[in-house]
């Protein structure tokens, strides 16, 4: 993605910039409002100089933030601005005992801008790729409340329920396409290696062979001859598609396809409503206005097409309508969720209610693993079935053949 050269307003009037990384000057701008800043200039630039001097081989080398870092950053700052420590005391404590040398470099970096006068998340700004805008808009919260270290709080439950869930997913999904890599796999070894050793024992027949068999033969001998292009030609479409998934267009086509997938589709999309409802749980409870707290949490949402369902209920409750008629013209709860919503509108309490259906997602998100394999388990044997087939009619039936011809 672009980078953007920025100068912003804090809540203070005073003057900030520096460069953040966006698909476009318009999310840069989103970006600055969603942490309390006031866009005043943005430019497009090049990206930053990265490494301090470091070499090329020492930068490829070394390991990225990851998002265990941040959440155990969450709580070991709860646990020091609980105790009393004073903020830039407890920065030096924790870059000391960093065991990632990458996000020790970001909490010197962070120390260092507190040093000049900055504000925490004023100097979060500066590293977007660890610190996401949900994040920095929840230290914003916190620091002009005066409860940073419940916010602290509320961020590490936040961010170990997010890793939970996204674990969860990433291993519903991987059986299924390690056998699909499988299958593609013996695919190829049969028709690069098996049919030929056929091709040999049918032409010895002279006779003519099924339709089966001839297809079979076609396509081994075109994957034999042509492997290579075959293997081109799908590099060329990963990065082509990686390339497309990329555009604003192309990732809100791929992910709202996703949500549509026969069995992975649904479980996807309650995860992302999960994170959703306890996100603006989260968001509410720490005093964030609705308005805010939507855009917030449209940036957290992990899919293009769901966000952009979130914004247009942003967009509809600044015009002045109620969360429970928005969330029905979004069209991604369920009837339970929309009741639920109703209620909590009604008796003024929607951030418990958000995080019972958090709650109630998580649930059924669980439940959809825990049957994940009864689900799977007749598209992969009836998959198998079909190849089964194909290959038994191509390679026996001729030698079924010939051995009733040699009968009679």
């Amino acid at each position: 993605m672009p980078y953007f050269a920025y100068k912003a307003r804090d809540t203070r009037g005073e003057l900030m910039q520096g460069v953040l990384e966006a698909v476009d000057s318009a999310a840069v701008a989103d970006q600055l409002m969603g942490s309390g800043a006031t866009p005043v200039d943005i430019s497009p630039t090049r990206a930053p100089a990265k490494g301090g001097g470091q070499s090329t081989w020492a930068r490829l080398r070394e390991k990225k933030v990851t998002p265990l870092d941040v959440q155990l950053f969450s709580r070991q700052m709860y646990t020091l601005l609980k105790a009393g420590v004073p903020i830039m005391r407890g920065l030096a404590g924790l870059q000391e005992s960093a065991v990632s040398p990458a996000f020790a470099k970001v909490i010197r970096d962070l120390r260092e801008s507190l040093d000049a006068g900055r504000e925490l998340s004023i100097s979060m700004r500066n590293h977007p790729t660890v610190f996401n805008n949900f994040y920095l808009s929840m230290v914003r919260v916190g620091e002009m409340t005066g409860r940073l270290d419940e916010v602290m709080l509320r961020l590490y439950d936040h961010l170990e329920f997010d890793r939970d869930m996204r674990g969860k997913v990433k291993s519903a999904l991987r059986y299924p396409m390690f056998v699909v890599i499988a299958m593609v796999i013996a695919m190829f070894i049969v028709n690069m290696f098996v049919i030929p050793q056929f091709v040999q024992v049918f032409q010895s027949f002279k006779a003519e062979l099924p339709l089966m068999t001839r297809i079979l033969i076609a396509t081994s001998n075109f994957t034999t001859q042509y492997w290579y292009i075959m293997l081109g030609a799908a590099a060329v479409a990963g990065f082509a598609l990686r390339g497309w998934v990329r555009t604003p267009l192309g990732l809100l086509r791929w992910d709202r396809w996703k949500l549509k997938l026969p069995v992975a589709g649904k479980i996807i999309h309650k995860a992302t409503m999960a994170r959703f409802a306890r996100s603006f749980a989260l968001s509410s409870k720490s005093g964030v206005p609705i308005v805010q707290a939507l855009t917030v949490v449209s940036q957290t949402v992990d899919n293009a097409h769901l966000s952009q369902r979130v914004e247009s209920m942003r967009d509809s409750v600044e015009r002045g309508e109620s969360i429970l008629r928005t969330s029905v013209a979004a069209g991604i709860f369920t009837p339970i969720v929309l009741q639920m919503i109703a209620v909590g509108e009604e008796s003024g309490s929607l951030d418990d209610l958000m995080d019972e259906i958090a709650l109630l997602y998580e649930r059924e998100v669980d439940y959809e693993l825990k049957t994940l394999a009864a689900q799977i388990e007749p598209i992969l044997i009836t998959f198998l079935g079909v190849m089964v087939l194909i290959l038994a009619l191509g390679i026996f039936l001729p030698i079924w053949n010939l051995g009733k011809a040699a009968l009679h």
